[in-house]
Parts: C-alpha cells; structure tokens; sequence
C-alpha cells in the first residue's frame, strides 16, 4: 500500500509541478551555472547505495589548494531560498518513481557514515528513505543527531499510512513557516562523528 501511495502520489506531483519544475531548472542554471541537478551517492533500504537527485544549491567555489570552500560561503542567497522552501528536494520525487525512496521515512545521509551508527541507530535503514520525515516534521536540522536517529527509528517502528499522510501535512506547514532549516551556527547541519553530543 505505501508503494502503490509514493507511486501514485509522486507521478502526480511531477505532472502537476512540471512547468514550475523547468521554470526552476532555469533559475539554477541562470544564478548557479551547471549542473542545474546536484547528484550524490546515498544509503538506501537496507544501506543499499542509490544515487539521490536534488536541484544544486552551492557554488563550486573553491580556494588556493583547489578545496572547496565552506558551505556557508558557497551557499548563495538563491541557494537559501530553494533549501528553506524545500525546492531543492522537488527532484527527489523521481527516486520515488524508481524506488529509491519512498515520499516519507528517514532522510538519506552520507555513507561515509555508515560505519559510526549504533546498531539502534542503523535500523532507520530498515525503510525506503524519505523525501521527508518524522525527524524533519520534529526539528529538522535544529535538533541534536542522536535527536533524529531516535526519532528515525520510532517512525520505522509506528510507519503506516496514516502516518506517512500526518507526516506529509505537516511538512507542508514546516515549509510554510521555514523552521528548523538549520542547526545553530550552521550553514545547514554539523557533520555527524559517531560521538554522543555532551
């Protein structure tokens, strides 16, 4: 049921923002340059890697050892607005098509961090990752990492399809208001190490 859902739902979705989809792929091309889409590998169902899809939100600037430069300094203003209207994640819809993700469930993070979950924290990789989720309708990127793991696995817990329409509601009214869009002194969200937050 939840997959006949995502399908349903985000073919839906990406025949009723297809204008507003190319009108997009042309502000980032125009403010950012190319790529318009910003492709990375991500742990899937069962830590499977998958490749996620999302429109760009950073230059590629970089300094004199050819590094690139910090996140707060490449994100542009245009680059904040498409990260607080949630914009950026509109090309995840076409994961959901292929099964990569599902509409709702833990957001998919770096693999690099793979290795330093907890084997309770590791269980968030017991569902389809989500586009949004219980840990993003609850603090988003305001909130502790150990914060959203637990919340990530209460959601693979208590999913259903109730919950997944709950969780989608409220992310609208997240968006609406823009909160929780980063952690405090963050460009978006501190890197994750393993260690507990004292």
């Amino acid at each position: 049921m939840k997959r006949f859902f995502d399908l349903l739902a985000a073919a839906f979705a990406l025949l009723l923002l297809g204008l507003p989809l190319l009108l997009l792929m042309w502000l980032v091309r125009r403010k950012l340059g190319s790529p318009v889409f910003f492709r990375q590998v991500r742990p899937g169902l069962d830590g499977k890697p998958f490749e996620m899809v999302k429109f760009r939100t950073m230059t590629d600037e970089r300094g004199p050892d050819g590094q690139l430069l910090p996140d707060a300094v490449r994100l542009t203003s245009f680059g904040r607005f498409l990260r607080s209207t949630s914009l950026d994640e509109l090309p995840e819809l076409w994961n959901v098509l292929k099964g990569d993700m599902s509409l709702v469930g833990p957001r998919p993070l770096l693999m690099e961090y793979l290795p330093l979950y907890t084997s309770e924290q590791a269980r968030r990789h017991e569902v389809r990752p989500g586009v949004t989720g219980w840990a993003q309708v609850n603090g988003r990127n305001a909130i502790s990492w150990e914060e959203k793991f637990e919340l990530d696995v209460w959601y693979v817990d208590h999913q259903s399809l109730w919950l997944d329409i709950k969780i989608l509601w409220l992310t609208v009214k997240k968006v609406l208001v823009r909160d929780g869009i980063s952690a405090a002194g963050e460009a978006t969200m501190s890197k994750f190490t393993g260690r507990k937050t004292p």
